[in-house]
């Protein structure tokens, strides 16, 4: 996979559930269409990771050396509330009521596609947090993209 892309409007429906996006779909590899990891995000979001991407990501977590207490929190607090969801036969995918409420899901939500994975963020928490950084893009992009060859770090 090249890396997925896009941001995608969905609607939940009651039950907490979301169709989703064919064209998103298209850019998932065919092993990887139907089953995927739902996990917290590290803002106000939830991640969806296809389960070949959570799989290779659990592969390099397994490295992790589990003697150090920060490394223990970090495996502890990134996997707690992780849940395998699938696609129903109409292709919709549940969120748990659970996750919804985490991070304030409400009937319009917005899927973020980036690399391994796809953001889900309640559709005004995103458009507030994508405002309130637009004015600061110019030296982010700086700060991460300066030095690109040296991996974006300074």
């Amino acid at each position: 996979m090249a890396g997925l892309v896009g941001e995608y409007e969905v609607k939940l429906d009651a039950k907490g559930r979301f169709l989703f996006p064919s064209h998103l779909r298209r850019q998932l590899s065919p092993a990887a269409q139907e089953s995927f990891m739902l996990n917290k995000g590290f803002e106000e979001c939830l991640t969806l990771y296809p389960m070949n991407e959570w799989e290779k990501l659990s592969e390099s977590l397994s490295k992790i050396n589990l003697f150090k207490p920060k490394n223990r929190m970090f495996y502890r607090l990134f996997h707690q509330g992780a849940k395998d969801v699938s696609l129903d036969k109409t292709g919709r995918v549940l969120i748990p009521t659970a996750h919804m409420e985490r991070v304030g899901l409400s009937k319009e939500a917005m899927l973020i596609a980036y690399n391994d994975r796809i953001e889900i963020w309640d559709k005004s928490t995103y458009f507030e947090m994508i405002e309130g950084s637009m004015s600061d893009f110019a030296d982010l992009a700086d700060e991460v993209m300066g030095n690109i060859e040296d991996g974006g770090e300074k």
